[in-house]
């Protein structure tokens, strides 16, 4: 797989004490080694620009290889020295993979100051690394900032966002930005070119403020993939930090290698719950059913505009999925938020044994 990475600064403007930042990058591979191998050539340059930095490579219970591939390239000389490789048994997902490895960061005795997240199909340009870092260095009460997403063409991926709300939930199913401006509903994706605050930004490179999980905990385990990030943005905004995306920092995401919902015709069942329990947990019963309601309305919408013969690109959905959780608001309202300095080990909640 190539790709057409978008041009980086060479000498990108960076603060002189930039270099005593540690900085530890955790990086969860599924069943995509090849990727990650990639993703792991591409940040072995950022260490001329962050001394510091590190990496842990998570195997999230692939169970098809990965695991002895990976090890057995981090032995490497050129790796050995500042990756370590972390394999788990289970396939616990997103949240609880990345926050088994930030458990183990936090037991060291001289933790990162922040913790970068970095995708397995995501590749820095130079630099990318380093300005995120020096734009948590600049805003001290900035807990997370995330990085300016390209495609394998160049083309520029949504990277920064507003928080979903019903009027959004609305605007998305129905495929619709006019609608969208003639109601007043602001875009869920922001735009600009100039680094600037956000409520949340994309989990594939994102750098978090290690005294920000101090405060706030790590993700919310109950949630398999999609919208981890989200709440856990949502839950450092509440606290008082805030959120900047930085698109100077750039990088080039395969999106959706490990996963495949960027080429699926159906949102999987996961997506659906996942999507649920923020809603549950940031707006309680009745934003959930609002979501609900805004979507319907959205793909009734939709489908309106598909009998009159207009075209619709993107995944469909199942109205049938949408409701199927209002019953179900007391396990989807429970947070399971393990704290900084708790120990790695325990199944995440979603997990029938949970």
């Amino acid at each position: 797989m190539t790709s057409s990475a978008p041009p980086a600064d060479p000498q990108p403007s960076l603060p002189e004490d930039i270099q005593h930042v540690s900085v530890a990058v955790v990086t969860v591979n599924y069943r995509t080694p090849q990727l990650t191998k990639k993703c792991l050539a591409a940040l072995a340059g950022e260490k001329a620009l962050l001394p510091n930095l590190k990496a842990i490579v998570v195997d999230g219970g692939s169970g098809d290889g990965s695991a002895a591939e990976l090890d057995a390239f981090i032995a490497r000389p050129e790796y050995k020295s500042w990756v370590s490789f972390f394999p788990l048994k289970l396939n616990g997902g997103f949240a609880w993979a990345n926050n088994q490895a930030i458990m183990t960061l936090a037991r060291e005795p001289s933790p990162p100051e922040f913790v970068h997240l970095l995708n397995p199909d995501a590749e820095i340009t130079h630099g990318a690394v380093a300005l995120l870092a020096a734009e948590l260095k600049a805003h001290p009460r900035c807990g997370a900032v995330g990085s300016q997403l390209f495609d394998e063409a160049g083309r520029t991926a949504a990277s920064a966002f507003r928080f979903p709300s019903a009027g959004r939930e609305f605007v998305s199913a129905a495929q619709s930005g006019r609608l969208g401006s003639f109601l007043g509903i602001a875009p869920a994706v922001i735009q600009s070119a100039q680094a600037c605050e956000v409520d949340w930004v994309t989990g594939a490179s994102m750098m978090l403020r290690s005294a920000a999980l101090r405060e706030t905990g790590l993700f919310d385990d109950g949630f398999f993939l999609y919208y981890e990030e989200v709440e856990l943005m949502h839950r450092l905004k509440a606290a008082g930090w805030t959120v900047r995306y930085v698109p100077a920092s750039r990088v080039v995401h395969h999106e959706g290698s490990a996963t495949g919902i960027a080429t699926a015709h159906t949102l999987p069942p996961y997506w659906y719950q996942s999507r649920r329990r923020y809603f549950a947990l940031t707006g309680g019963p009745f934003a959930m059913l609002s979501a609900d309601l805004g979507r319907l309305a959205g793909y009734a919408v939709r489908k309106a505009k598909t009998l009159i013969g207009r075209r619709n690109g993107g995944s469909s959905f199942r109205a049938a999925q949408l409701g199927r959780g209002i019953w179900r608001q007391a396990k989807l309202r429970r947070p399971s938020t393990p704290a900084w300095g708790d120990p790695p080990g325990e199944p995440p909640m979603w997990m029938p044994q949970r």
